[in-house]
């Protein structure tokens, strides 16, 4: 499978498999089709951004399932689950489960091609601030045992005189680590410092 964006349409119908794989093709989004939950887990790989397509009623694993079986393997791609067989219930596992859209079939080709791209905007908004919550915890893990200690009270809201009391240390030391935490997370105020932490802190 290919790193770009790709939309996997799961139907074990082959009509319906080829009638919205045809639809996503006409929207300029690469496709992959498969005839069951089955298949598209057997061939996915790790990272991969785009999102699934899945009908709901299949034999073997139904959408839902593919859906939990994605989740419980780590795999985030949102998933847009189609059926003709609609209840409360069912929806509700779905939207609960992650779902980005439940569509009652037969759905309009409007409405699915906005729920796609709704859908990989998502898988990249997510992704997005996946890589970036991962760039400001090598920022933090960057600091020394020290730096580290003077941050958790820099984000509690101690001042440096308060600072250096707690940590039995001279004030001129403590100002020197601000210095360093400062400059290894790439900010210039303590309110800076606060809202990286809690970002880093985000997953």
């Amino acid at each position: 499978m290919s790193t770009t964006p790709t939309v996997f349409v799961v139907d074990d119908d082959p009509a319906a498999r080829a009638s919205m794989s045809a639809l996503v093709q006409s929207m300029g989004v690469p496709v992959e089709s498969f005839a069951s939950a089955e298949e598209l887990l057997a061939s996915i790989i790790p990272n991969q951004p785009g999102c699934v397509v899945t009908d709901y009623r299949m034999a073997g694993m139904t959408g839902l399932e593919l859906q939990e079986e994605l989740a419980r393997n780590n795999f985030t791609l949102p998933v847009i689950v189609i059926t003709a067989y609609a209840d409360v219930p069912t929806a509700v596992r779905a939207m609960e489960s992650g779902a980005v859209t439940f569509l009652e079939k037969p759905c309009d080709e409007e409405t699915l091609c906005s729920s796609v791209r709704r859908a990989l905007d998502a898988d990249a908004d997510a992704r997005g601030q996946h890589t970036r919550t991962r760039e400001l915890r090598a920022r933090l893990e960057s600091l020394t045992t020290g730096e580290r200690d003077v941050l958790n009270l820099l984000v509690q809201g101690k001042m440096n005189k308060n600072i250096a009391k707690d940590l039995d240390i001279g004030l001129r030391t403590v100002e020197l680590r601000r210095h360093q935490i400062m400059k290894k997370l790439d900010v210039n105020s303590v309110a800076e410092v606060v809202r990286l932490v809690f970002e880093a802190q985000g997953e």
